[in-house]
């Protein structure tokens, strides 16, 4: 009798050594997706980030065909395609994603500055327009100010860009857009203070720099401003005053502030010597 109970008894520890197995392979499996999706998540992130655009464009083009209801590889695709300067396909990507189950306000913050630099001003303002004004970001502000310059609403802008300057703790960028389009409208004072702002918060901005030039012209103030600039950048700077100083008539001026800038660069500076040369011969 002892035999015959035996027998089940082996075949019972039989089937929980075997219900075991299965059970730690199911655990063992389940713990490698989720290292997979871990490994995925931070490829994604380096993708989008520090991968060179075309290369990133590359890889969530693939991981789009292969999972196209995916919101997030979508995402990476759009902001790739961005990066990597395709900004008309941009476009069509981020149009994608706010059609998608999941889309957010900041999906259509994106659509915008894409549109924005496909020139597409009426459908990013139809964009931000679809936007609830509960949702206040930096770029959404600093968005809204660049299409009201585009359509020359000046107290929009002035209130959208002075929005989005309190809303980011690196305002420098978006200051020297603020003066940008100050200068824009002829209001050259405003605009040199917001380029010296603009500077004083980055003092590795050229851009402001140049600007910030470019309005001291346009009142003829010649003379350089009291800015941290390179030898290189002060010979740059010289030039665009030259510039400047033609625009207003100012021939002779332009003729000396070249000559200074030729002086001034380390290396031979063919831009300022063509300026001068044409100078001379009109």
């Amino acid at each position: 009798m002892r035999h015959f109970f035996s027998i089940p008894a082996v075949f019972a520890g039989v089937f929980v050594l075997s219900a075991c197995a299965e059970s730690g392979e199911q655990t063992v499996e389940r713990a490698f997706q989720d290292v997979n999706v871990i490994d995925e998540s931070n490829l994604n992130d380096v993708m989008l980030t520090v991968a060179d655009p075309n290369e990133a464009v590359t890889y969530f083009t693939r991981s789009t065909k292969a999972n196209p209801d995916r919101i997030d590889l979508q995402r990476g695709l759009a902001g790739s395609l961005v990066r990597a300067k395709r900004n008309t396909e941009a476009v069509a990507a981020w149009t994608k994603v706010v059609s998608m189950t999941g889309a957010t306000n900041e999906d259509r913050v994106q659509l915008a500055d894409a549109q924005i630099r496909t020139n597409e001003w009426a459908q990013a303002k139809s964009t931000l327009d679809t936007i609830p004004p509960t949702y206040e970001t930096f770029q959404r502000y600093r968005l809204e100010a660049m299409v009201a310059d585009a359509n020359k609403q000046w107290k929009k802008s002035d209130s959208f860009y002075e929005i989005a300057v309190g809303l980011t703790t690196a305002p420098a960028g978006v200051m020297n857009n603020w003066g940008y389009s100050k200068l824009t409208r002829g209001d050259y004072a405003e605009a040199e203070r917001l380029f010296g702002e603009a500077i004083r918060l980055d003092q590795s901005l050229f851009t402001a720099k140049n600007n910030l030039v470019l309005a001291r012209g346009a009142q003829r103030n010649y003379s350089m401003p009291v800015v941290p600039m390179t030898q290189v950048e002060r010979a740059q700077l010289l030039h665009t005053l030259a510039l400047a100083a033609v625009k207003q008539g100012d021939t002779e001026t332009a003729k000396g502030l070249l000559r200074d800038a030729i002086a001034t660069h380390p290396q031979h500076f063919e831009e300022a010597v063509r300026s001068l040369q044409a100078l001379e011969t009109a």
